[in-house]
């Protein structure tokens, strides 16, 4: 069957529009999507950007609890095809205030070209996709109504918050790098288990990078069972105050991520080398993420999320490392081992969160 040429122009204009919005909506993902081989950068972009969608309902304060699940319900939908975009958008965009950023509100309002791109992909891209969004969109809403500054209660609730707003995209990638590549199919169900602790490692660098950022609004996503073994009460800490006490929580959830890196490490380590995009595009953010994780380690007193985040000089680093290494095992494994050297490695004593399959 052959695409009607105003067609695919069409696709191809919402292709432009999509490449050019991650840019401003992403610092990191506009840098490592690119290194995925087409088609599967065009997936990997639209689903960031549904992705994108549902955090900026999550995010945005001028929107009430019950209203933003509603609104996460018609996000779902409208990817299932069973809701108009167009109308969808309108109604975001009128609950928007200035809090989201210019990108977020252009986002918004170019939702039917985004979804266009959806509607587009093959029925196991899509499929993959709208699972994580809802999976993501109905987690969020929970965990954000629940929200407080008293933190999260544990360390299997922090896993469960990771996981629906990280490890399900871990997930959703799995599906979209096996759907491309015939040779990550044979290992699926290993990359699955694995890709978990994948978007684990990086949501627990956001946590801890931005802890203080989000106490100020009045959110606390660390396990506060870590802290009050320690005599630190979240919920009554005062804000950018990070004593001994505190530094010595946050130093245990280094170790904790850093063992969630090691589980990432293993799953890059099962991608083809042949697909040296996909590996590129894992290992910088990872990359990235180890650095941040070091920058927090060697600056316990830190009070904001600026003090820790790494430099442009860091990240050309991590690139340019990469770059030479991506394509061998060994020296893949030389170069985390020499970012990773100093940083404490914690076992979780309980059992890791299972990949749900809802």
């Amino acid at each position: 069957m052959t695409i009607p040429h105003a067609e695919t122009q069409q696709l191809q204009d919402c292709v432009d529009y999509q490449t050019r919005i991650l840019e401003d909506v992403s610092r990191t993902f506009a840098l490592t999507i690119p290194q995925l081989p087409d088609p599967l950068r065009t997936s990997v972009g639209n689903a960031y950007l549904l992705c994108r969608l549902a955090d900026t309902i999550e995010d945005e304060p001028a929107i009430e609890s019950d209203l933003k699940t509603r609104l996460g319900e018609r996000l779902v939908a409208v990817i299932h095809g069973e809701e108009d975009s167009t109308a969808f958008a309108k109604e975001l965009g009128r609950h928007l205030s200035p809090s989201s950023t210019p990108a977020e509100h252009d986002l918004v309002a170019n939702t039917e070209r985004v979804i266009r791109i959806t509607h587009s992909l093959s029925p196991t891209r899509r499929h993959a996709i709208e699972r994580c969004v809802r999976i993501m969109t109905q987690g969020m809403m929970e965990f954000q109504r629940n929200a407080s500054r008293k933190g999260l209660s544990d360390l299997p609730e922090m896993d469960r918050y990771c996981y629906v707003v990280a490890g399900v995209v871990g997930e959703m990638l799995t599906e979209l790098f096996c759907d491309h590549c015939q040779d990550m199919q044979t290992h699926r169900d290993h990359l699955l288990s694995l890709a978990v602790s994948f978007g684990q490692a990086l949501q627990m660098t956001n946590i801890l990078k931005d802890t203080w950022e989000d106490m100020r609004r009045g959110a606390c996503w660390l396990p506060r069972d870590r802290f009050l073994k320690s005599g630190v009460d979240l919920a009554s800490m005062e804000v950018g105050n990070s004593d001994q006490k505190m530094a010595a929580g946050i130093h245990e959830l280094i170790g904790i991520a850093h063992f969630h890196v090691e589980k990432a490490l293993e799953y890059v380590q099962l991608i083809p080398t042949s697909e040296v995009g996909i590996r590129r595009h894992c290992l910088w953010a990872l990359g990235m993420a180890v650095l941040t994780l070091r920058r927090i380690d060697t600056t316990p007193d830190y009070t904001s999320g600026n003090e820790v985040k790494i430099s442009r000089r860091d990240v050309k680093s991590i690139i340019l490392a990469v770059n030479f290494t991506a394509r061998s095992d060994f020296l893949t494994r030389t170069l985390f081992a020499s970012l990773k050297r100093k940083l404490p490695l914690t076992r979780p004593s309980h059992n890791e969160v299972s990949v749900s399959t809802a």
